[in-house]
């Protein structure tokens, strides 16, 4: 392929071109306007039936190409990092009929939580509903889901009976102990549920962890965590701060 066919702008036509593809998006940062100079390109590719990710491969860029199921699985179920001039580009595989799948559980309120490499609390399965809504759709036809007023009432509860169950057991488990670290990331774990909770409350949408602490207006957990020695007593006593933080901000929201 020639060379000047390689780049940002050409890539969303060349993998929409491919079989299987229904559209390419284009999320993160600069699909929101937040981007740096240094700043990434995000693409979800959304196939029906028959992808093939050596399809990607072949376009010739290069970078590793992941296979389906290749990240673990799960909603996350692969993609690839490439270079494209220069320039970073994760790409994203959204299988259609899942994503159809979970934006109706999302209109019912009902969704799961999956462990996933940099989220503290792990993703909502409502995450690929979330990339709908926010993310701009650079090929092909897909829906744009308000937040469902369903979710709005069920995902707070949800996500808040798990933080305050991840404090119950490092005060029950670690603080007697003056397990430092371990209480330390029932914190920041419990931190991010709760933020989780705060922003489903508000019915904003969530695609990362990376400014969730900031957009819920928990970022005084750091001060909690700052302050955290081995002492049993201080440990129990910074849990017991940061379930009153957390509680707080979720009761207002």
């Amino acid at each position: 392929m020639p060379k000047h066919e390689h780049d940002d702008r050409s890539f969303p036509t060349h993998v929409a071109a491919l079989p299987g593809v229904a559209a390419v998006a284009l999320g993160g940062s600069r699909a929101t306007g937040t981007h740096g100079p240094d700043s990434d390109w995000d693409f979800a590719v959304y196939y029906r039936g028959a992808f093939s990710p050596q399809d990607v491969r072949a376009l010739g860029w290069p970078g590793e190409v992941f296979e389906i199921g290749g990240w673990g699985g799960g909603v996350f179920n692969g993609g690839a990092w490439l270079e494209v001039d220069g320039r970073r580009i994760d790409v994203h595989y959204r299988d259609l009929d899942d994503v159809e799948l979970r934006l109706a559980q999302a209109r019912e309120g009902r969704f799961h939580v999956e462990r996933l490499l940099f989220h503290l609390a792990g993703i909502p399965s409502y995450l690929v509903v979330a990339e709908l809504a926010v993310n701009q759709v650079l090929q092909g036809v897909l829906p744009r889901p308000d937040y469902p007023e369903a979710l709005r009432r069920q995902a707070p509860g949800q996500w808040w009976g798990g933080a305050r169950l991840t404090l119950d057991y490092a005060r029950a488990a670690h603080a007697g102990r003056g397990r430092l670290t371990d209480c330390a990331g029932a914190i920041a774990s419990a931190a991010c549920q709760a933020a989780h909770a705060v922003l489903a409350a508000r019915g904003e949408w969530v695609t990362n962890e990376k400014t969730l602490l900031d957009r819920a207006g928990l970022r005084g957990v750091d001060r909690i965590i700052g302050g955290l020695t081995t002492e049993p007593q201080v440990l129990a006593a910074a849990i017991d701060e940061a379930a009153t933080l957390l509680e707080d901000a979720v009761e207002r929201a």
